[in-house]
């Protein structure tokens, strides 16, 4: 067995497009997923009783079940219940709603996290809830809760993969079609570690460097 280099080269504008659709709906996905996760959590953390519990079966129900089992069951059982989307939809609403799950439990943690004594000077000088928290809580909460969400949004470029077993044409299905077409397996799937490996590594960076300018302004308000 050799690596056919010339193979990967050939089917290089495949798996660019595969790229482009793997990217969009990773960013899409991530995206919606922040900010429904957002409103999960504010929603449960000042919203009534009954609505905190209401939203905690889902919340957990999602986040003790694969990808993979939800993806599939939203695709294939939607329709059984009067949703029938395409692959592309389905994808994008499986990753929104999976990523909310998990956003939402970082939203809440972070809201944990303030110290009350802030909140409490906020309210000292007048502001109500919606000044507090837009002034107060999310900027602080943004510092903290940066390094967590970018791992969970890298988290959510690697789910991406699974949304090949939904005829979604992204750079998994893509890679799998030039495998199955050539046997060149190993080819396509070194060339999708790659691209993955490097989406991550960007990613990790922005993250970086967003959190160092944030330290500065941190450092600098204190």
């Amino acid at each position: 067995m050799t690596f056919d280099l010339d193979l990967i080269i050939l089917y290089l504008p495949d798996i660019f497009r595969a790229l482009g659709v793997t990217i969009l709906l990773w960013l899409a996905g991530s995206a919606l997923g922040i900010i429904l996760g957002f409103v999960v959590a504010v929603a449960r953390r000042y919203g009534p009783r009954w609505l905190d519990l209401a939203l905690f079966a889902p919340v957990e129900l999602i986040r003790g079940t694969p990808f993979l089992v939800q993806i599939f069951l939203l695709y294939y059982g939607g329709p059984f219940i009067g949703l029938s989307l395409d692959s592309i939809s389905a994808g994008l609403l499986g990753l929104t709603i999976y990523g909310a799950a998990y956003y939402s439990e970082l939203w809440r943690s972070g809201f944990v996290a303030i110290p009350k004594g802030h909140i409490e000077a906020a309210q000292c000088v007048g502001f109500n809830r919606t000044q507090t928290l837009r002034r107060i809580i999310l900027p602080e909460m943004t510092m903290l809760l940066l390094p967590s969400m970018v791992n969970m949004t890298i988290l959510m470029l690697k789910e991406t993969a699974i949304l090949s077993i939904i005829s979604v044409p992204e750079l998994t299905l893509a890679v799998s079609a030039l495998g199955t077409k050539h046997y060149a397996f190993v080819e396509g799937f070194a060339i999708l570690a790659l691209i993955y490996w490097a989406l991550v590594e960007t990613c990790s960076a922005m993250g970086r460097y967003a959190e160092s300018r944030l330290s500065k302004y941190r450092f600098a308000a204190s």
